[in-house]
């Protein structure tokens, strides 16, 4: 919005351009999304709290969590309204690609409101079943898959692009919508399977969304993209403001969901904010990077399939709790540094998926 009113108003004053950069309107965006989660967020936190929208602890799970029963959840919509007002505030209102990164993480954070309306609701911690949410997951990635496959305008936006080998490209044709799906869906359940732990899910996604804005402004840079060898996507710079919006968002989320959380982000924040670093990631056709980069996602996703596959098969249990986090808590370890390990961890991958931008 702010970029079409400097756009009318440098008519009469040539400084109003300054808003044409993209950096300038990423870093204002960071800050309104970090302000407005700040202000909003103590009210949001009485609001939910007087409606007695408490989050539901599950028996099996650590016993030092059953303090936890009560606390306010469904918090992820806090960030999910900062995102989206200072996205339309500082974004490009005319691209196509702020619009789908911004539909299919809102239609995520919809498919997660029901699953905790739900919980609450029912006063149980099961919510949507396994088959409503993993349908209508499916259904928006689909649809976000098959849009933005049909809209890519040259051959490189639906190519396979990996890591550190600079000549190493598969032209994916209609394979780029499994994979795309895949990412989307996929990452949305990860980031989902990691939020158990306070602040464990929101930093490690600030920290990936970061990176992704970096890759977004120099994959929508010609010069920059071809100096250093990645491929140019046109029009893909503007994900650079969803993504400081995000990074603001989460932080100021982070402000009250910090050990001991005040707030939980709830399925509403978690399965939307997975769905975004999937959609943005195969925009800027770093999907390998994500990979990398959210190696803890990876790690809490892998742990459970391990768990459910060797019980299934063997009838004996891995980790003494999946996802991972819990097993380690059950260890011994104490929350926080259970969290702050991860976001140690977190922050070593994500150095090394930027040092892929140069490493080739």
């Amino acid at each position: 919005m702010f970029l079409t009113l400097a756009e009318y108003l440098q008519q009469y004053e040539s400084g109003f351009s300054v808003f044409q950069y993209i950096t300038l309107r990423a870093i204002f965006g960071t800050i309104t999304a970090l302000v407005l989660s700040l202000v909003i967020g103590p009210t949001m936190i009485r609001k939910l709290s007087s409606y007695k929208i408490g989050q539901q602890i599950r028996d099996d799970g650590p016993q030092s969590h059953l303090s936890k029963a009560g606390t306010p959840t469904m918090g992820g919509a806090l960030i999910l309204v900062s995102i989206a007002i200072s996205t339309l505030l500082w974004g490009d209102l005319s691209s196509e690609k702020v619009w789908v990164v911004l539909c299919v993480t809102m239609a995520f954070g919809l498919i997660g409101g029901v699953d905790d309306y739900k919980k609450l609701v029912y006063g149980n911690s099961k919510g949507l079943s396994a088959k409503a949410k993993y349908f209508w997951q499916t259904v928006v990635g689909l649809a976000a898959a098959v849009f933005i496959f049909n809209n890519a305008t040259t051959e490189i936006e639906t190519t396979l692009i990996f890591p550190f080998l600079k000549d190493v490209m598969i032209p994916l044709g209609a394979g780029f919508i499994v994979l795309t799906y895949l990412v989307i869906v996929g990452s949305s359940n990860a980031v989902n399977l990691t939020d158990g732990l306070d602040g464990l899910a929101i930093m490690p996604t600030v920290m990936v969304a970061g990176a992704l804005g970096v890759f977004a402004y120099l994959t929508g840079h010609s010069s920059f993209a071809s100096y250093l060898g990645i491929p140019y996507v046109a029009g893909v710079g503007e994900l650079t403001i969803f993504c400081g919006a995000l990074v603001g968002a989460g932080l100021g989320f982070l402000w009250f969901n910090t050990y001991p959380a005040m707030v939980f982000m709830g399925d509403v924040g978690a399965l939307a904010l997975g769905a975004a670093l999937g959609v943005v990631a195969v925009y800027v056709r770093q999907e390998l990077v994500l990979v990398i980069m959210g190696g803890i996602f990876v790690m809490e996703t892998v742990s459970v399939i391990l768990q459910v596959g060797s019980y299934k098969l063997t009838g004996k249990r891995i980790f003494r709790m999946a996802p991972i986090h819990h097993h380690f808590e059950l260890k011994g370890w104490p929350e926080p540094r259970v969290i702050v390990r991860f976001w140690i961890i977190t922050v070593v991958l994500v150095l090394i998926g930027l040092a892929s931008l140069k490493v080739r």
